[in-house]
């Protein structure tokens, strides 16, 4: 696939550098940034970068934080907006977009509902939670507070024809998944919860311009952001991914390689075609 009109690397601030968590910055599932990413991440920071981080998840793992030392976190899809610690946005979805998002007809799917004041689930009979539902003190879906929901997850083998008709009956919602690398799980947001927007949030909110922002992600939810970014890196092969980046990072393990070479870009002041 043909990426996008080709621009010269990122090699002068002021850069503000966003990434998606799972696959990208970190391992899937994993909860450290690795090592090598870290010290370059510490090293841009010195230089005067901004980090942020836009994820899926509903929380950034606390590690993941203490290395990344982020200005801005976005979870959720970009649902939820912090800035320098602060919360910015918040997307919520309303009463009646939530009873037509949980009118599936995905008999034993696992489906969780994402709120401010944890997670809220329905497990079917005789199945058993995944491992971090338990980890995070999961409850009965039927105790979920009314007008708190910031995202729903959908665990099933069918979630994709669901999700064509969940784009048809409410189409200003935000669907991502259902597709590779995640065929079964299917993430729902309210109207306007995509990382692009939580994207041009964040670099508002710093006082940066969207040129000068360089964004690293690895799946369909990260292509609304890769699309706004001035300078969009693939991480990882997805065929999806290529049409919308300008480069592209084998995976999380050579992250630490390509930050350290933009390191050296900075110090130097190399022109745009060294």
């Amino acid at each position: 696939m043909t990426r996008p009109p080709e621009r010269p690397r990122p090699h002068e601030l002021p850069l503000l550098l966003a990434f998606d968590l799972d696959g990208t910055l970190i391992p899937e599932m994993g909860r450290e940034v690795p090592a090598p990413t870290a010290a370059a991440l510490a090293r841009l920071r010195g230089l005067g970068v901004r980090v942020a981080i836009i994820t899926g998840r509903d929380a950034a793992p606390g590690p993941v934080l203490e290395a990344a030392r982020p200005d801005a976190v976005a979870t959720n899809n970009g649902g939820r907006v912090e800035l320098n610690g602060a919360l910015h946005r918040e997307a919520r979805f309303s009463e009646a977009e939530l009873d037509a998002v949980l009118a599936h007809e995905l008999e034993d799917a696992r489906v969780v509902v994402f709120t401010p004041q944890g997670l809220y689930a329905h497990i079917p009979p005789g199945a058993q939670p995944e491992a971090w539902m338990l980890a995070r003190g999961v409850r009965p879906l039927t105790e979920a507070p009314a007008g708190v929901a910031l995202k729903v997850g959908f665990y099933h083998p069918g979630v994709a024809d669901f999700a064509a008709r969940l784009r048809e009956s409410h189409p200003h919602l935000v669907l991502t998944g259902a597709q590779p690398p995640y065929s079964e799980f299917l993430t729902v947001t309210p109207t306007g919860a995509h990382k692009g927007a939580a994207l041009t949030l964040i670099a508002q909110g710093l006082g940066t311009e969207l040129e000068r922002t360089v964004v690293f992600g690895d799946s369909d939810n990260d292509v609304a952001m890769l699309e706004l970014a001035g300078y969009a890196v693939q991480v990882g092969k997805l065929p999806l991914l290529a049409p919308h980046a300008h480069a592209q990072v084998s995976g999380p393990e050579a992250l630490g390689t390509y930050l350290e070479e933009l390191a050296d870009r900075l110090e130097r002041g190399a022109s745009p075609t060294a």
